[in-house]
């Protein structure tokens, strides 16, 4: 099938950007002496999570226990559930475990450990854990420099029923940078954070076999992983607008994007109206910090190219209203023509979609399937 032949709004994996992504970020932490364990929750799709562990050990990162489970059914056996385990999703996380070589679980919470080791000690299922760590981004974790998060570690590598695997984090504040040299500090911070509490916590005779760490743009640009033992990047495999407008990636490195038909024109408003809306893109704001008027995503032509000229400024729940930057030339974007766009953020845009078609040039080669609830 012809690209142009979708129905639209469709979602678009360029499979050559894909491949080109995975391997490349696979080579990179070769490079740099790390473990890749990448998180698959921005596509949640199996084809491509084979694409990012080939040359490494075939470990994963998962946001859901949903997607923990499709995983699982897809064949892959060593996964971390990288979201603090809610107490009520106990018994859950336990059954799926029993299937896999290792369901590695979060907590930063002595209720959360109090009730592991309660459920371990009464049905005898060890559970993988690690400590989520606070290395700056200020959402989950303990602190690293307080001497309480010393002593939770202590215990936790202390309980006979459960089976403590090390330290882990995530550098989300990198989205907050501006350049590739702030993300690259940010980078250094997350490494020496960690490493550090790591040394901590040995000398305090606390075993830690895994320090894990990860984000797509700290990844993506770092020169030091030393004493990291696993990296845990996901949005790298789309990228995304945000990703380009902070120096992550180029705007070329975005495999995700988003089929959409010019369906209005409004000439005294200087204004284009297409069908894809919140439904579509999600409401996220994008790289504002970067770029005020970035608008909901950076449209491109049907082979890829920018159109600058174009900013999808307002969504309602199925209309994108298009203004121009300067004055729109209406007779360039006919009623019934199409476009794409790269989202902001890929991986709230991917979701809101059942199904990708996957995309050679302007080939329609394949269709994926993603997995969807939590």
């Amino acid at each position: 099938m012809k690209l142009r032949a979708l129905k639209t709004p469709a979602a678009l994996v360029d499979l050559a950007i894909v491949e080109r992504n995975t391997k490349r970020m696979a080579e990179r932490m070769v490079g740099l002496g790390c473990r890749l364990r990448p998180h698959v929750k921005t596509h949640k799709c199996a084809e491509i999570a084979r694409l990012q562990v080939r040359g490494h050990f075939g470990g994963i990162t998962v946001s859901t226990l949903a997607e923990a489970r499709f995983f699982a059914a897809a064949g892959f056996r060593d996964i971390t559930y990288a979201f603090p385990l809610p107490i009520n999703r106990i018994e859950e996380a336990a059954n799926l475990s029993r299937r896999l070589d290792a369901l590695n679980v979060l907590l930063d919470h002595p209720t959360t450990l109090h009730e592991l080791e309660t459920h371990a000690q009464r049905t005898r299922v060890s559970f993988s854990v690690f400590l989520k760590v606070d290395c700056g981004y200020h959402r989950v974790g303990v602190e690293p420099d307080r001497e309480e998060s010393v002593s939770f570690a202590t215990k936790l590598s202390q309980s006979p029923h459960l089976d403590f695997r090390g330290i882990l984090t995530h550098a989300g504040h990198a989205y907050r940078c501006r350049t590739r040299e702030e993300i690259s500090r940010v980078a250094g911070q997350e490494r020496e954070t960690m490493v550090a509490f790591a040394d901590r916590l040995r000398r305090a005779g606390v075993r830690i076999d895994e320090v894990s760490v990860g984000s797509t743009p700290t990844m993506s640009v770092t020169d030091n992983l030393t004493g990291v033992t696993e990296a845990r990047p996901g949005n790298y495999a789309f990228y995304d607008a945000f990703q380009a407008g902070i120096g992550s990636c180029s705007l070329s490195d975005c495999a995700f994007s988003v089929l959409v038909t010019v369906v209005g024109h409004y000439p005294d408003q200087n204004k284009l109206v297409v069908d894809a809306g919140s439904l579509a893109f999600s409401l996220d704001p994008g790289p504002h910090h970067t770029d005020p008027e970035c608008g909901y995503g950076v449209f491109v032509t049907m082979d890829g190219r920018p159109v600058p000229e174009l900013s999808l400024f307002s969504m309602s729940q199925e209309h994108g209203q298009v203004r121009g930057k300067g004055r729109i030339d209406f007779e360039r974007y006919p009623v019934g023509s199409q476009l794409r766009v790269v989202p902001n953020h890929s991986c709230l845009t991917a979701a809101m979609f059942d199904r990708y078609h996957v995309v050679r040039d302007d080939e329609v080669v394949d269709e994926w399937s993603p997995v969807r609830g939590w």
